[in-house]
């Protein structure tokens, strides 16, 4: 008998609780996940901007752009989704039912307090939050935050691969690194095609990084400043935080890698590359 089975089998026998394995909140039943019933005293956050994107994307370079800019607070890579709530008894369980709250409910009042409690630190006015892996959670945000806004950044398919195996070779081969950056591409796909917002790509960032964030500022709301062109060094860069490789720390926007030929795309990736019209699609 295990050390778990021990514990769990006296808990069980003492108090009536076993413990159970940190349910994965993107697996939990989708019943439980509903909007707040009372926004007005649910959140405390206002229309948070979630830049949703595949990873190896520029999404560091797009976060410290608009960090620059005064009326908003881009910090690192946040993974609010994997802050979960659990409940020790089935009286704190049967205690929060009672006041309405369900296990997802009482997680979306935990993210939307810390991401309040950072924006308040920063005097700033909107909060953005540009995790890749984000995008798997893209309807639980939507949920979480009725009034969110979305931006959606695209790259080449084949670039956002071979930057990924690029950032770890010794972690993942090259086919590895397709199939896994394929999945956030999949993720950031299906959002596109279920919330609203605004489609912007890498290679027009990096090549009239103007014309994009006064893109960005339109859809927001907001004035475009030219302090976003010069962003400087982002606070954070560190692995699993945001980009740390070299053109990210120079701070100023650096060209793009060129372009793949249509030959040199992987097979698997040359449906998204339609998609997203990076190759031409088939004639009928």
């Amino acid at each position: 008998m295990t050390w778990q089975r021990i514990v769990n089998k006296a808990l069980a026998r003492h108090t009536g609780y076993q413990l159970k394995r940190q349910e994965n909140p993107e697996t939990r039943n989708r019943a439980q996940v509903r909007p707040p019933k009372e926004p007005e005293i649910d959140r405390l956050l206002v229309a948070p901007v979630f830049i949703l994107c595949p990873v190896r994307s520029g999404s560091t370079l797009l976060r410290a752009m608009l960090d620059a800019h005064p009326e908003l607070h881009a910090p690192h890579e946040l993974h609010i989704r994997r802050l979960a709530v659990g409940f020790d008894t089935p009286l704190a369980r049967q205690a929060m039912e009672e006041l309405g709250h369900n296990q997802a409910d009482l997680e979306h009042l935990l993210w939307d307090r810390v991401l309040h409690r950072e924006l308040v630190r920063s005097g700033k006015r909107y909060l953005v939050d540009k995790t890749p892996a984000n995008a798997f959670a893209h309807a639980r945000l939507a949920t979480c935050w009725p009034d969110a806004r979305f931006i959606f950044l695209l790259r080449h398919p084949a670039s956002i691969a071979a930057s990924w195996y690029e950032a770890s070779p010794d972690k993942r081969t090259r086919d590895e690194a397709v199939a896994d950056a394929l999945r956030y591409m999949k993720a950031v796909h299906h959002a596109r095609q279920v919330l609203p917002g605004l489609t912007i790509r890498y290679e027009e960032l990096t090549t009239d990084p103007e014309r994009v964030t006064r893109s960005v500022c339109d859809f927001l709301n907001l004035g475009w400043k030219p302090d976003m062109l010069r962003y400087g060094r982002p606070d954070v860069v560190r692995k699993g935080l945001g980009d740390w490789k070299d053109k990210i720390t120079s701070g100023s926007v650096q060209p793009g890698r060129e372009l793949p030929p249509p030959e040199a795309v992987p097979e698997i990736l040359k449906p998204m590359c339609k998609a997203w019209g990076y190759l031409p699609k088939a004639r009928p």
